[in-house]
């Protein structure tokens, strides 16, 4: 009898299943817009002190960008709803789109904590002005499916299709003129850059209701 259970083999084929959709974009022909968004975005930080959200250090406005960011700001949030509609289905009828957006301006050693948008749909950011490249403050995306097993034990990794141990955290390391849009539930931050001079973004939140 054991022998019998010596030959028992498992023939597994493994499927990747509910894939998070992420968007990164690199707008071309966008310089004019994105050199008066820079200076849009300079004149409302001299002029208003900001608030503090995930922010830890550098500027952040109010996320009133769209009343005083220009046609530049109102052609980048329109930017921003047709990716996201190519990333979307709905079940009838398209719904009205609208857009929250705001300035960020990091000076070295600036970064975001890890944060999420609730009652959002989709989360945008534009890179106005990256920095250097190699000196940090990437944008990184946690795995949503981690926290749990993470708490007992910290080294747990699940091994993908690829064959390789999945992270816990993606990394990009944006250019000026990249958008990326991913969906507002992921928790999401920025990590220190290590350079010289300031690096601006844009985030938007993109919403949706019934037309």
């Amino acid at each position: 009898m054991a022998d019998d259970f010596d030959r028992i083999r498992v023939r597994a084929e493994q499927h990747g299943l509910f894939e998070t959709c992420i968007l990164l974009g690199s707008l071309t022909g966008a310089e004019a817009m994105t050199a008066a968004l820079e200076a849009a975005i300079r004149a409302h930080r001299d002029a208003e002190p900001g608030i503090e959200r995930s922010n830890v250090g550098g500027w952040h406005s109010k996320t009133d960008m769209l009343d005083w960011g220009g046609p530049a700001a109102a052609k980048l949030a329109d930017t921003a709803v047709k990716m996201a509609k190519r990333m979307s289905v709905f079940g009838a009828g398209e719904p009205l789109w609208s857009v929250r957006m705001w300035a960020n301006v990091s000076p070295p050693g600036a970064l975001n904590m890890s944060h999420a948008h609730p009652g959002v749909l989709w989360a945008a950011v534009y890179y106005v002005a990256a920095g250097e490249a190699g000196q940090g403050g990437e944008l990184y995306l946690e795995d949503p499916r981690f926290p749990v097993p993470q708490m007992t034990l910290p080294g747990f990794r699940a091994i993908g299709a690829d064959g390789m141990p999945q992270e816990v955290e993606h990394r990009i390391a944006p250019k000026r003129g990249d958008l990326i849009l991913f969906p507002a539930w992921m928790r999401h931050g920025v990590r220190p850059y290590r350079g010289t001079g300031e690096r601006i973004s844009i985030a938007m939140n993109l919403y949706v209701r019934e037309a």
